[in-house]
């Protein structure tokens, strides 16, 4: 055990670790307090903190506050964090200390002796201080709220909204193309007045529109970050203008807006800011739900469904039935939307979890949140390019067009509502078309039927389409 472990020390006294750890006696001391689960901190997450470790020594090096020289190594081993090569010495359970202490504490353990190592000492031999170096002029209590800030921003930015503005492109294409498709619109899953395949695409397309002005929102949420309040929000222990500057930093590093809170006491005693932004994802979720669902459903069949439109043929659907196919990507796109709703209700109880002058549900915040835009980053993509891109639309929907009942709604502002349900009511139990029914139970001519019931002046706006459905 001897060769295998080395001592490290902390404040609470001596602590074995691997030998080939990177992190100390605070970190082991998590470990072995928190055997909980296999869930660690994300990728974007410890990128984010290496990020912020990098910028602090920087700056109180500009401020004359850490010398030059530990300054230097620390930039240097943080890199090797923000870069992913020390990924294997984060390894602490998400289910640990409320504020993420340990995981700061990890961090900082791992960069100073990273840097001791550059500097030509061993591991634990302290020539960069974790708390006295790595850690100066912050406290786990601005360090982990401002990771999950500029960690969710990033992703937000780099890959979720790139994911949708792309999604949104390809469905005003398909609306386009499928402009001149005429079907039966529905309501409550029964036959309502004709709309165009189109239309119903450009709605789709409306929805990630919002979705994506809803994700500028959450950035603008997310960009304000606690850095400088260090223990309560008064901001002891550190320079004035320390976060400010690192901010800056952050910003010209990731490309996004990342600016220092005007009110410490409230950025470090709750995650409103990420609740609103976990929000914000929640609602894109449920719009993706109603899309996938909705091509679930006009694909349906091929011969006893909708079948209005035929879906791209990715895989087997059925290892009993031969020739099956099944709408897969929308599935698995619908339960992705399932994961992120139940993330943002962690997330939503993790948010009322500010005890007086500090949040006490920070790592869960931080993983569920991530997870949520790492999924549908992942399945925004996938759907779009599996599924959305190789849309066909078929014949079906324009031939059931004549044979809907709601058609006769048309009919209303001539013959009067009760008149034309009557005539609907006809053609249900008959099996007839409504023309077919009015033509012998009104005095229009073939002429007068011809335009009040042609489909295409249905799917436009004034009276002369006839009065709105419910």
């Amino acid at each position: 055990m001897a060769e295998e472990t080395r001592i490290e020390r902390d404040s609470m006294g001596e602590m074995r670790v691997p030998a080939n750890a990177y992190y100390g006696a605070s970190t082991q001391r998590a470990v072995l307090n928190f055997p909980i689960s296999d869930l660690r901190f994300p990728r974007a997450f410890i990128r984010a903190l290496g990020q912020i470790k990098q910028a602090a020594a920087q700056t109180n090096a500009e401020l004359g506050l850490l010398d030059e020289r530990l300054a230097a190594a620390i930039v240097q081993a943080a890199q090797e964090v923000i870069d992913g090569k020390l990924d294997e010495h984060f390894v602490v359970d998400i289910f640990q200390t409320g504020s993420g202490t340990s995981t700061n504490m990890n961090a900082n353990e791992v960069i100073a002796n990273r840097a001791s190592e550059l500097l030509g000492g061993a591991r634990g031999s302290r020539l960069v201080h974790p708390n006295d170096h790595v850690n100066f002029g912050q406290s786990s209590n601005d360090v982990i709220p401002t990771a999950i800030h500029l960690s969710a921003l990033v992703s937000i930015d780099k890959e979720l909204i790139p994911a949708l503005e792309e999604m949104r492109r390809v469905l005003q294409e398909k609306a386009e193309a499928f402009w001149p498709i005429i079907k039966t619109g529905r309501t409550h899953l029964q036959d309502a007045t004709p709309i165009r395949l189109g239309q119903e695409f450009l709605g789709y397309a409306g929805q990630i529109e919002r979705g994506i002005a809803r994700l500028r929102h959450a950035e603008n949420e997310l960009s304000e970050v606690a850095l400088g309040g260090t223990a309560v929000g008064t901001g002891i222990n550190t320079h004035p203008e320390f976060a400010a500057r690192v901010c800056r930093r952050l910003s010209d590093m990731n490309g996004v807006t990342v600016r220092e809170t005007s009110n410490h006491f409230q950025a470090q005693s709750t995650l409103d800011n990420a609740v609103e932004a976990s929000g914000a994802l929640n609602t894109l979720a449920v719009s993706l739900m109603k899309i996938a669902n909705d091509i679930r459903w006009m694909g349906s069949g091929p011969r006893a469904g909708f079948g209005e439109i035929e879906l791209p043929a990715v895989q087997p659907g059925s290892s009993i039935m031969p020739g099956k196919v099944n709408p897969v990507i929308a599935e698995s796109l619908c339960m992705v939307c399932a994961q992120v709703m139940g993330n943002h209700t962690t997330i939503t109880v993790a948010g009322q979890s500010g005890n007086f002058e500090i949040n006490v549900m920070m790592p869960v915040t931080a993983y569920n949140l991530l997870q949520s835009i790492s999924l549908l980053s992942a399945a925004v993509r996938n759907f779009t390019e599996q599924c959305l891109r190789g849309i066909k639309a078929t014949e079906k929907g324009p031939e059931m067009v004549e044979r809907g009942l709601a058609i006769c709604t048309a009919l209303a502002p001539i013959i009067g509502y009760d008149a034309a349900a009557e005539i609907a009511k006809e053609a249900h139990r008959t099996g007839r078309t409504v023309r077919e029914v009015a033509r012998e139970r009104t005095q229009l001519s073939e002429e007068e039927l011809a335009h009040i019931l042609n489909p295409e002046r249905m799917t436009q706006p004034g009276l002369e389409a006839g009065p709105a459905a419910g």
